[in-house]
């Protein structure tokens, strides 16, 4: 995808004014769909299961089916709402969204128009230099997700050159939260780090709620990305593009910046921006056209007539309430003091969207250090080499399992990684790795002073050294009965018995 012409970011900014908005898709993890019995499959391992598996016939609209509201699905809501700061309406309805989609075989969404669960509220973000940032929160309204379509042939996987189309509606019907920020003005330079802060915090929010796995790499969350420009010293708001499903934290920042500059050569060329929704290209880091942007009226919104509307308790609300855990923002703060992270280490978890997995890792039982090792480090560098997240390589017990055998002694650091790399192709657990591959360190004294007496003998000018007090000498020698041990040994253990060794053999 070829990119458009472009302004200088800065010079876009000493021209016009960006005003940005966000609109967060969040899939609960419900073990029902948010209208019917049919499993969930967001609250699943997705990756197994097959097509088309997890429907009934009101996922396919078939003539007589009839929704049911998950009662689940609307405390999960109500939880959010409280979260976000919003106000909890005592009676919310659904609508019907009229509106094609290939995906919903209905050919309308259940969704909530203009009396959501949840309004008027207010979430506080931190931004890279620890300054805070309140967002205004417009509601937070409850719906249902649709299905998935998968384009055949051509050369983007897009439908504009496909042969065909295979539609999956294993996704529709699963329970979403969409939560719509009001028009965020005055952040400059910074609107783009603040949409990667905010979905941040969103996901951090979701998963310390328990509401949703948040993984943005299967779809649990979604954010489109809305911007607009006006001219410096105007006050009306220009025309605004809304970036369709931003999966990654970065491509937001780099999707809102693409806009600003997108939109000041087009504005400062004399043209006009067209109102419309746009796809963001993660390997080209670019936009294209969509489709043109319907106002809420085109969608003929009407109450939908198979559901009652929906009574929040203040019994209910005060319960739920009473169960919020701590605000992102709050928690980042305490686990960096916990941690003892220097404040850039600490950003970085938090950039890379791997602080729930670090947590978890240090609640099983994990140093700190070692389990910001591992996420940040190997694990990060497998998922970019995939393409994937790297939550969805291993988990958090994983991770413990693979350092309490570091721990013990029974692995090394190096043996360690390649069972780590086994670990994630599928063969098993540490334990079952370790053991099916012969990996365990060799804890034999015998052995080593063996393969030492063999290295010390092939190498007596490197012994005399040692004997003279040249300690680091002794590497060579590591190095030779590490390569006998294949790695199965500890350095530190090794460089202890060489030193004995040479000095009992003077």
């Amino acid at each position: 995808m070829a990119s458009e012409a472009l302004m200088d970011f800065d010079a876009a900014l000493e021209l016009f004014e960006p005003v940005i908005g966000f609109e967060v898709h969040v899939e609960l993890s419900t073990q029902t769909k948010m209208f019917s019995n049919a499993p969930n499959p967001a609250a699943m391992d997705e990756a197994g299961i097959e097509p088309n598996t997890c429907i009934t016939p009101l996922c396919l609209g078939l003539p007589g089916s009839l929704p049911v509201v998950n009662g689940t699905a609307v405390e999960y809501s109500i939880s959010l709402g409280l979260a976000l700061g919003c106000e909890i309406a005592p009676v919310s309805r659904f609508a019907r969204k009229n509106y094609f989609y290939p995906d919903l075989a209905k050919n309308y969404q259940i969704s909530q128009y203009d009396e959501p669960i949840a309004f008027e509220g207010s979430v506080s973000v931190e931004l890279d230099d620890g300054s805070l940032v309140d967002v205004p929160i417009e509601r937070a309204h409850m719906e249902e997700d649709a299905g998935k379509l998968t384009h055949v042939g051509g050369a983007t996987g897009r439908i504009q050159g496909a042969e065909y189309s295979l539609v999956d509606y294993n996704r529709a019907g699963v329970p979403l939260v969409e939560i719509v920020t009001k028009p965020i003005e005055g952040m400059e330079h910074r609107a783009g780090e603040l949409g990667r802060a905010y979905v941040s915090t969103i996901r951090d929010m979701v998963r310390s709620l328990g509401i949703s796995h948040a993984r943005m790499e299967r779809g649990n969350l979604r954010c489109d990305a809305n911007v607009s420009l006006r001219p410096r010293g105007a006050s009306a708001y220009g025309t605004r593009t809304e970036t369709k499903n931003v999966n990654s934290f970065r491509s937001i920042e780099r999707a809102v910046r693409y806009e600003i500059q997108r939109q000041a050569h087009i504005l400062n060329s004399g043209g006009s921006i067209t109102q419309e929704t746009r796809h963001w290209h993660e390997d080209t880091g670019v936009t294209s056209r969509g489709r043109p942007k319907s106002d809420a009226d085109d969608y003929r919104y009407f109450p939908e007539p198979d559901l009652l509307p929906v009574e929040a308790s203040a019994q209910l609300v005060e319960s739920l309430r009473a169960g919020l855990p701590e605000q992102p923002v709050e928690l980042r703060r305490r686990l960096r003091a916990d941690w003892g992270f220097p404040d850039v280490d600490f950003q970085a978890i938090v950039n890379a969207g791997l602080l729930g997995e670090i947590q978890d890792t240090i609640a099983l039982g994990v140093a700190a250090a070692a389990a910001r090792k591992w996420w940040m480090g190997e694990l990060s560098r497998m998922a970019n080499d995939r393409g994937v997240e790297p939550g969805s390589l291993v988990g958090p017990g994983d991770v413990h399992a693979l350092q309490k055998l570091i721990d013990e002694g029974r692995l090394t650091d190096t043996l360690a990684r390649e069972v780590l790399g086994a670990m994630v192709a599928g063969e098993g657990s540490p334990e079952q790795i370790v053991s099916e591959r012969g990996l365990e360190v060799v804890s034999d004294d015998g052995a080593l002073l063996a393969a030492i007496d063999e290295a010390l003998a092939s190498q007596p000018d490197v012994l005399g050294k040692i004997r003279e007090g040249k300690t680091q000498a002794a590497g060579a020698i590591i190095g030779a009965v590490m390569k006998a041990m294949r790695g199965q040994a500890d350095a530190a253990k090794v460089q202890a018995l060489v030193i004995e060794r040479a000095n009992q053999s003077n």
